[in-house]
Parts: structure tokens; sequence; C-alpha cells
């Protein structure tokens, strides 16, 4: 139903590819991320980002920002919104510029957003159990984003705990899991993560930053690693 893109092969054959989730859209961020080695980036639509207090607007809003992101050449992936999301048409044009993926939180998983030629990334909750996780991964062709840690978590170092739930989520599924950076991840959590199963890391603000320097800072000791 999907192509098979690099990107897709990366995240399934233990590449372990770094993803870069834009903590705002800043072209230069995004060629910092690219420069230090990031294999794909994640970007935003219709959202209040709660790590950074960021909003991202509509499709109409945010299209010229993703025409420059599509000259980049990278495998590019979107959070679609929250209670508002893309018309069918426009991830028609989400797909002709280039987006792969597009990723909602289960609960805004509108009909329409499946039909689309984008493959599916839906985020579990911190709520969200293994169960959940398993009937997420019965759709055709997804990834799935292990969002699992609450907003009171956010920027804490990763525990033994954490790993623990991690592992339960991919040992669930048979899909792809990528977990995002809710928690201060390091390198050596990246390693952690790879050795129990996750796809991929999806790195934002928490421990990029949000300037070119931090991005560069962060991004190439995990790519590295």
């Amino acid at each position: 139903m999907y192509p098979e893109t690099p990107l897709y092969r990366a995240l399934t054959d233990g590449t372990f590819p770094v993803i870069v989730s834009l903590a705002r859209h800043d072209l230069d961020l995004a060629k910092a991320a690219l420069d230090a080695g990031a294999y794909a980036l994640k970007t935003h639509l219709n959202a209040y980002h709660r790590a950074t207090g960021t909003t991202f607007g509509s499709f109409a809003e945010e299209r010229p920002f993703f025409g420059q992101l599509a000259k980049l050449g990278c495998p590019l992936l979107v959070m679609a919104g929250q209670e508002t999301v893309p018309t069918a048409e426009e991830m028609d044009a989400l797909h002709n510029l280039g987006f792969e993926g597009f990723n909602v939180y289960a609960d805004h998983l509108q009909p329409h957003l499946l039909q689309s030629k984008l493959r599916p990334m839906p985020a579990l909750s911190d709520a969200s159990t293994p169960k959940d996780a398993k009937k997420l991964a019965s759709l055709p062709g997804c990834i799935l984003e292990a969002s699992i840690s609450p907003f009171t978590r956010y920027r804490s170092a990763m525990t033994d705990a954490d790993l623990s739930r991690y592992q339960e989520i991919v040992r669930a599924v048979d899909v792809p899991v990528i977990v995002p950076s809710q928690l201060m991840l390091t390198p050596e959590d990246g390693r952690r993560l790879q050795q129990i199963g996750v796809a991929a890391p999806l790195l934002g603000a928490i421990v990029t930053g949000d300037t070119p320097a931090t991005m560069s800072a962060s991004i190439r000791p995990f790519v590295q690693a």
C-alpha cells in the first residue's frame, strides 16, 4: 500500500536513523540537523507544541516553509494536527511536496487521513498500554510513536523503568517503534533504546535546543553513537 522508501527500510533493518523534530519552522535549523547527520525531519501543522510553547499554523500558512523544506531532499514527516487536521486535498498536497508519513495522536486519527498516500505514524499517549499499541499496530503500514511520558516527566532523565515501558511496547507489536525525546535522552540512552529494538529516536527541542548551534552540538553525538 505504501512504498518502501529508504527511511522505512532504515527503520526496519536496524540502521537506527536519527529523526529530528523541528522546534520551529526555520530552514537554518533544518539544515543544521541534516549537516549534523540527521536522516529525516519531522515538522508540524495545526498544533500547539507543549515542549516549546510554539503554535504551528494551518497548511495554507505553513506551505511556503514546506516548499523550502522539500528542496533539502531528505525524508519528511509531518505532525498533522490535533483537533484540526489537514483535509484530504491537503494530504495529497503534502504527498506531492515529498512528505511520506504523518503523525497524530490516536484520538485525532480521522478516517480520511488513513486514506491518504502518507504512511500513518499514530502516537501513543502517557495513558496507553501495550494492548493499545497492539491495536494501533494493526493499521496497515504504520509506524508507532511511543509518546508515553507524562508532561510532568518532560526534560527528566530516562530511567530503567522508562526503558522497560518502551521495551513492553516494542515486544507487543511487529511494526517499527520510534521514541520521541520527551525525556532528556542522551547518546547512551540512544544505544540502550537500539538494543531493546526501538527503530529510531525522534529528537526534538528538549534534546536539540532551538538554535542551529545547539542542534548541531546535540545531533552529532547521537549520530556518532
